[in-house]
Order: C-alpha cells, then structure tokens, then sequence
C-alpha cells in the first residue's frame, strides 16, 4: 500500500434465484447438522493479535469462485460464492468472514446448511459433520448495498462506492465487505471471478482476462487468478475505464484500466511499468505472476494505493515511485505474504527501499543518502513513534516507523553484509518463501545464514527497540 436492476435470464437474476432457492430449503432444513465423536467447531480468528477475529480456524481455501453483479446506479451488488477447502480437524461447525450483507442462503456439500450472523462472523453448521481432511464445497447466495469497513486508523476499506462504480482494496479488513472469506494472510488460494456490470462499464480483477461477454445490456466480465493469493489483494473494481493491453518484450501481458480524468496524469508513470517489471526483476528474481498491470480510478477521498495482485489499485494518477513500490510488492507482500499483520514491515519497508533502490539507480539520490536524510529527523518526530517490526495495534500499521524506519533497516542491513549478500538475502527470501508466507525471524535467520554474520543486535535494534536508534 501507498499510502442495475435484474433482467430475465441475466447473471444477476440467476445469482438471486440460486439465493432465494437455498434460503428455501435452508428454512426447511436449519439446525439438521448431525454430529460426530470428536468434531468441534472452528475458530472464529486466526489468532491475529491486532485483528483477531480476521480469518478463521477449523479448514483452509484451496479456491473462491465468486460470481458478482453491481449495479453503480443502485450500488446493490449481489453474489454468490462457491468456496473450495479443506477441513483441518473434525467441524460441526466452522466461520466465515462477511460483513453487512443479507445471506440468502448456505449449502455444504450440495445440501442446505444452518447458518447465523454473529457481528463480521458467518456461523456455518453443514447437514453432515465434516470430517478431518475432508475436502468440502461451501455455496453462499447473498446481495445488499456494501458498507465499506473503516480501519482502526480511520482509512476506508472494502468495496468502496465512487460516483462511476467501485474502488475495491481490502488491506487489511475490507474483503469481507464483498465476499465471505478466510479473512487472512495465512490461508491463501486461487481466485475466478465473473463479473457482471451495465454495457459501457468495466470490471477489473487481478489475475487474466478469460473472456468478455455482452447481452441484453450488461457485460459479464472472467478474470482468472491461478496464483495462491490473500484475500485482501482481491479486487473487483468496477468504473468507465479506458483500456490500455499489450505484452512485454519479456511476454508478460499488461492489462491497465484508467478513469479517463486520470489518463493524462497517470500516463508517464504507467508507460515505465515494462520497465520496472524488468528492473526489479533483475533484482528480486523473476516476477512471480503470470499478468501485470494497473487500475488507475478517480476516488481521491480514499487516499492510497494497494498492491492487489498483479494489478496494483490507484486512487489516482501515481507517479513513478508509487508504481515502483506497488510493484515491488508483487514480490515482497503478495507472493511472499506475511503471518501476522505485526510483520507488515516485510511488505512496507521492503517496498519503500525499492523506491530507494529505483532512486539510486535511475540518477537520484543514493539510498544511504535517503537513509541520512531520514535519520537526521530530531527524535521527537513520529518516524521513532515506535519500532517497525512492533506497531503495537491495527491503528499503527500504515505509519511511518513501518514503510521508513523499515526500509533503513534493510539499509542497515546492507551496510553490515555488503551488496553481494544483500541482495542475495533478497532474492533468496522472494525464492524460498514463493506463494507462501514468511516472518521476522525467519527473514533475520536468512539474513544472519546468507552473511555468515551474527545480526541480533542490529535487528534488535532497527525492528525492536523503540525511540531513536544511536547513530550507526
């Protein structure tokens, strides 16, 4: 992060006729689970200590398959989600992540389940227990007007409503505004996604474009994302785009949508995007995704950017540095995920030093320099508020400690290993942890493994320790 109504035959009106069915047969059939010796319900958080009720226990998601349609003239969006997973442990029970929103139905496995709202919770209680190491399909018709999610720092969150559609972001709450989930970095998977808009509208989702399709005055839209991904890097904006295809000289397929009131501004930072795939690849390792691009929207009350895989989420028109660090991101954040919000400066710092690094190579400043310019702020100022790798709560996440102080600690770093290791460490972290997930102190045993060096008290120090660090 930087910081219509339904027609006859119609997507929208086929995915509320499935809803009205299943809460049908839902009515006749609530509170008929059948338990079994040993099963339980599942967690309803993944333990998170700033969002603890984000994620959920009991399975994991292997995929998502979520067939939408939003009306911007009525802002109703209605959806239905088919849920791949696999059961963990015995279930009787198990959560999902959905906030506001009407559920209009739950079937486990082809058969209607019970199901209640406890606040962002969807309680599920499928027909039959299921079973440890069972693999299971959950089915959710449901549809109303999104509320996006505000953050503990006051951001907005989710499916945000914009006068031409919808600016989708969901760092680090907001996808359960749109869609019931596994809310959380740790439980990744695949994504399809159809969605359906008026003609004259466009939809955009991560992943590829698998096809386009208009009829009676609407335009389903599929996007395919087959890379494992966190459900806050989802995205389903919708807006009057101008689009922009074509492939790299290394065959990556680019895929931009632009407000046109953005297309001017956005132009020069967007036409570096081969560019700067190129560049950090040479860096980090190859680009891990299988399409890039940007959605460039016109929403200025929203005031940030995200990295939404392989297609980054503006606000507005970003500069080159902002296209940079979203960009790094596909590395260091979505293909590597974090595994507690607590470690978001290995996605922050990581990303603001790659802007640091795009300066020193491209005619700026050198990122020593960048890294002087910061540490001469009196120790008053908010940068040494509190150590990157300890913000302390959810309001604290997208502060400066965690995108700055975080990227000095990697220029720390090099200072104390020299550039060979260092960026050895950083290709060899993007490698090794690959659509998976990673942690401080897995990073700084790699670090302190690659160097041959003992590092504690740097990390200590720079990711710990709060209030000014000495000068190094």
């Amino acid at each position: 992060m930087s910081r219509a109504r339904p027609r006859p035959g119609s997507v929208r009106s086929r995915v509320v006729g499935v809803a009205a069915t299943a809460l049908a047969i839902t009515a006749l059939t609530a509170g008929g689970s059948v338990a079994a010796p040993g099963a339980g319900a599942g967690a309803p958080g993944q333990g998170d200590p700033y969002f603890p009720l984000a994620g959920n226990g009991g399975y994991t998601v292997r995929h998502y398959d979520l067939d939408l349609a939003y009306d911007p003239a009525t802002r109703r969006l209605d959806g239905r989600a088919v849920i791949t997973a696999h059961a963990t442990q015995g279930l009787r029970a198990f959560d999902l992540d959905l906030s506001g929103l009407t559920v209009a139905g739950v079937r486990v496995d082809g058969r209607a389940a019970h199901w209640t709202r406890r606040g962002q919770e969807l309680v599920i209680e499928p027909a039959r227990t299921l079973r440890r190491g069972a693999a299971f399909r959950v089915d959710v018709a449901y549809g109303g007007v999104p509320e996006q999610v505000t953050d503990p720092d006051g951001s907005p969150d989710g499916w945000i409503a914009t006068d031409d559609g919808a600016f989708v972001a969901g760092e680090p709450q907001g996808a359960m505004s749109w869609f019931p989930s596994d809310n959380h970095p740790l439980d990744k998977a695949s994504y399809s996604f159809e969605i359906t808009v008026p003609s004259g509208y466009t939809a955009v989702a991560g992943g590829v474009l698998t096809s386009r399709h208009t009829s009676r005055g609407e335009t389903t839209f599929r996007w395919r994302q087959s890379r494992p991904m966190a459900s806050y890097l989802a995205t389903a904006t919708v807006g009057k785009f101008d689009v922009q295809r074509y492939t790299t000289r290394s065959g990556i397929p680019v895929y931009n949508a632009v407000d046109p009131r953005e297309e001017k501004g956005a132009a020069p930072a967007l036409a570096r995007i081969p560019d700067i795939l190129d560049w950090e690849t040479k860096l980090f390792g190859p680009y891990p995704f299988s399409a890039a691009g940007a959605i460039v929207d016109h929403a200025p009350d929203v005031g940030y950017a995200l990295e939404t895989q392989t297609r980054p989420i503006y606000d507005r028109a970003p500069d080159v540095g902002t296209v940079v660090h979203e960009m790094a991101h596909q590395w260091f954040g979505d293909s590597v995920s974090l595994t507690s919000w607590q470690d978001i400066w290995l996605n922050e710092g990581f990303a603001t030093y790659a802007e640091w690094l795009w300066q020193e190579q491209h005619g700026g400043r050198s990122a020593q320099a960048s890294f002087d310019h910061y540490y001469a702020l009196p120790a008053s100022d908010g940068l040494w508020a509190f150590p990157s790798a300890d913000p302390g709560d959810g309001a604290h996440i997208f502060a400066s400690p965690v995108y700055t102080r975080g990227a000095m600690t990697l220029q720390e770093l090099r200072d104390a290993v020299g550039d060979r290791a260092f960026f050895t460490i950083l290709r060899t972290w993007a490698h090794g942890h690959r659509y998976g997930n990673g942690t401080t102190a897995q990073f700084v045993a790699l670090s302190e493994r690659v160097s041959g060096k003992d590092l504690g008290e740097l990390f200590h120090t720079w990711l710990y320790t709060a209030g000014k660090p000495p000068r190094p």
